[in-house]
């Protein structure tokens, strides 16, 4: 029975990795830091199909934008429910040195702060925490490539979201109507910068890769005319 069990769900090829899950939030989210940089989870198309990682995983901001396969393993929980969700790396669950051990989100433990609406899709909501099973997926999202402009002239800051694929960025770059490419470096979770390079009134292309090395070369994705606060989008994976 266990072994048609592990076979059926595919640990047999080391795909499946454990872990653990809590929940944050009531019903309608409730998520108040992103450590990823992004926005109004909703507007930006993640809503509540979203989930924090624990410090071992969220490696410094570079799996945000990731996405996942979960579900309850109920060969080591009462509490499980029957069901799998598919959520989306938008924040990091912070440690807390002060419990080394009593905070589930402290190195090196792998753990999952879901939205509530996803937590009880796989466990009951009285658990508070369940053993977990996970998997990296390809992320499946709507459009193209979303991108961000913030900053200033001498000072570019770019939002990078709404990837599909494996989903986290690893690189960017951009390039004006009048230069050639060039490489911007990642200030934290998905936003990526420039200094010292003025591009306004020039017609911007980009350059992202994520971190299966794929990259998608999206030309001329905002028109000269372009100002901070606007986003624009390129081409998806």
């Amino acid at each position: 029975m266990v072994f048609s069990f592990l076979v059926s769900v595919g640990l047999s090829d080391n795909r499946w990795e454990a872990a653990s899950a809590t929940f944050y939030g009531d019903m309608g989210g409730g998520e108040t830091m992103r450590a990823c940089g992004y926005g109004n989870l909703f507007d930006q198309g993640y809503g509540l199909y979203t989930t924090a990682l624990s410090t071992a995983l969220f490696n410094n901001g570079a799996t945000c934008g990731a996405c996942y396969e979960i579900f309850c393993d109920k060969r080591s929980s009462q509490w499980c429910v029957h069901g799998r969700i598919h959520v989306t790396a938008t924040n990091l669950c912070p440690p807390n040195y002060s419990k080394p051990d009593g905070n589930w989100c402290n190195p090196p433990l792998k753990h999952f702060d879901l939205s509530l609406p996803m937590f009880i899709k796989i466990g009951q909501y009285k658990a508070g925490i369940i053993p977990i099973l996970y998997r990296r997926i390809p992320c499946v999202k709507s459009g193209g490539i979303k991108f961000e402009f913030k900053g200033n002239p001498y000072w570019i800051m770019v939002l990078v979201y709404n990837v599909g694929g494996v989903g986290d960025v690893t690189n960017l770059k951009i390039k004006g109507s009048k230069t050639g490419w060039i490489q911007m470096t990642r200030n934290w979770g998905q936003n990526w910068q420039i200094f010292n390079v003025n591009l306004l009134g020039q017609t911007l292309s980009f350059q992202v890769t994520t971190s299966d090395g794929k990259m998608v070369q999206s030309n001329n994705v905002a028109p000269a005319n372009w100002q901070f606060g606007q986003t624009f989008q390129g081409k998806q994976f």
